[in-house]
């Protein structure tokens, strides 16, 4: 095991046999091959996807890890490739695959895409950054919303959200649909919100099915390089990436509690952490027990979307 710094922490990376590690984001590892016969098994350039058991929070990547978190996220994005019917990366993620043994579980080999340099955002309910702009301009990435909306509030018709894509320890920054169109052009910028919205709203539905409300979700495209076809990257509908809320519980007005790292940000900014967000400190070691009901949240999202026992 290597340790890299990256984005001004440090990332404990596996030595993968036949394949070179390039890159640490908050939470995954990407890996190339390092041997050509990887690529010749797999007939295109491909990437290892690796979801490591880390978190952040506050735009800070904690020193303590979730147990088992990498798995539930490369498992339940896994799933909802399954049912999304969209053109997707993933190409393997078994061992028989190709995957090294070692990261089986947590890990992908995908396709080689030219990621877009935009974070597609859907949102169905009105909370979180979009609140706030909405109680200063009744607008949303400027889309004119009506009056009288509160927390939690389910919106008319899914809204398309989108933001720049940020450095890691730095926030994404909300952007306009014309914005967008600058970046990539109007006919990948239309196609970009048209397939966003596709997913939030199919996704929406079968959660609901589920007795979760999806109030929002980042997804993320690239051009696959081999047939220019606009894939679908990254995770997907997630807890990192998207807001998932109980529906028996589910109540306007109010803030609603989340499948997903609520547990560690109410923490950090609790009188117990001592931790001042403001400061350049960096968070403090998460307790056990908040470790412990961190997993337990995001092992309940996970079997709760899927109907399945996670071992």
């Amino acid at each position: 095991m290597t340790e890299l710094n990256t984005g001004g922490f440090a990332a404990k990376t596996l030595d993968l046999p036949g394949w070179k590690h390039v890159y640490s984001g908050k939470v995954r590892d990407l890996y190339v091959p390092a041997d050509e016969s990887i690529r010749e098994q797999l007939g295109q350039d491909c990437v290892l996807v690796v979801a490591s058991d880390r978190i952040s929070a506050y735009d800070h990547v904690l020193s303590s890890e979730i147990p088992d978190k990498g798995r539930i996220l490369t498992q339940l994005s896994l799933w909802w490739f399954e049912q999304l019917g969209v053109e997707h990366h993933v190409l393997a993620s078994t061992v028989a695959g190709g995957v090294p043994e070692a990261v089986e579980g947590r890990a992908m080999i995908c396709k080689k895409l030219d990621m877009f340099p935009v974070e597609c955002i859907a949102r169905g309910y009105l909370t979180g950054s979009g609140l706030a702009e909405y109680k200063q301009s009744r607008t949303v990435c400027s889309i004119p919303l009506p009056e009288g909306l509160v927390d939690g509030s389910r919106l008319a018709e899914a809204i398309f959200t989108p933001s720049a894509k940020a450095e890691v320890g730095e926030h994404d920054e909300n952007i306009t649909f014309e914005a967008v169109v600058d970046a990539v052009g109007p006919d990948v910028a239309d196609r970009l919100r048209e397939l966003t919205l596709a997913i939030y709203t199919k996704a929406e539905e079968i959660a609901r099915g589920r007795g979760i409300i999806l109030a929002d979700t980042k997804v993320e495209f690239g051009v696959d390089a081999a047939s220019g076809v606009i894939t679908l990257g990254d995770e997907v509908l997630t807890p990192d990436s998207s807001r998932f809320w109980d529906a028996a519980s589910y109540e306007p007005g109010k803030a609603q509690p989340s499948f997903d790292k609520q547990y560690v940000r109410d923490w950090l900014t609790s009188a117990e952490s001592g931790w001042d967000r403001a400061s350049d400190a960096p968070p403090p070691a998460l307790p056990a027990d908040v470790v412990e009901r961190t997993r337990a949240r995001y092992v309940e999202a996970y079997e709760k979307l899927t109907g399945r026992t996670f071992a």
